[in-house]
């Protein structure tokens, strides 16, 4: 366990200024992340997803960005697993992209609620057959006796559906509405730059945050 402590990289890459980034924090996300697409970052859409029950009990778990625009940052998911539930209690929570090769982070919070039918449904049917088959198939974050019992429920909603199965009335879109982001890249020294962006009455707020 010692060597753990040992473990240490400098950051020399990039640096981010307060002066040079755009009032707006959208801009900044998408430059970064079409930057980390082509610096060909292992799936540089994954993020981690951090919820909390109604006793304030967190939970984290890496899930797959699917959309970002002016409305905010969308992923899809079973409404009963575990996430689901929470944010069906407490309807917030914070999102963490890591693109290391980038020596970046991007950390995002705010309220979140489901997406549109309509936008879960055109979603759903744009996803390899398999994959819907899956939606049908796992009953997210329950108890299971072993992984036949995946299999067999796969096998019998192939059977059931064919290559044309429809969306699950338990899946569907959840759309993240931003209330602060903060870019985060890294520097000698672990003085890295942090700029945080705190929306305010409407309009975003841009402050240096100590490293």
């Amino acid at each position: 366990m010692d060597s753990i402590a040992q473990l240490r990289k400098n950051y020399t890459i990039g640096q981010l200024s307060e002066t040079e980034v755009p009032a707006d924090p959208m801009p900044l996300f998408q430059l970064w992340f079409d930057q980390a697409v082509k610096a060909a970052c292992p799936e540089p859409n994954s993020m981690t997803l951090a919820t909390a029950d109604k006793a304030g009990n967190p939970s984290a778990r890496i899930v797959l960005l699917k959309g970002a625009d002016q409305n905010g940052f969308t992923f899809f998911t079973n409404y009963s697993s575990q996430k689901g539930k929470e944010l069906a209690e407490r309807p917030k929570a914070a999102l963490l992209f890591h693109w290391h090769e980038l020596e970046r982070q991007v950390r995002i919070s705010g309220t979140v609620e489901r997406v549109p039918d309509s936008e879960s449904d055109e979603y759903f049917h744009s996803r390899p057959a398999a994959s819907r088959i899956g939606a049908w198939a796992s009953p997210q974050s329950s108890a299971i006796p072993n992984r036949e019992f995946l299999e067999e429920a796969e096998k019998r909603f192939k059977t059931e559906f064919g290559e044309a199965p429809p969306r699950p009335d338990h899946w569907g879109g959840y759309r993240l509405r931003p209330t602060a982001i903060e870019f985060w890249q890294g520097r000698p020294s672990r003085l890295h730059d942090r700029i945080h962006y705190q929306l305010d009455s409407g309009v975003w707020k841009v402050t240096r945050l100590a490293p």
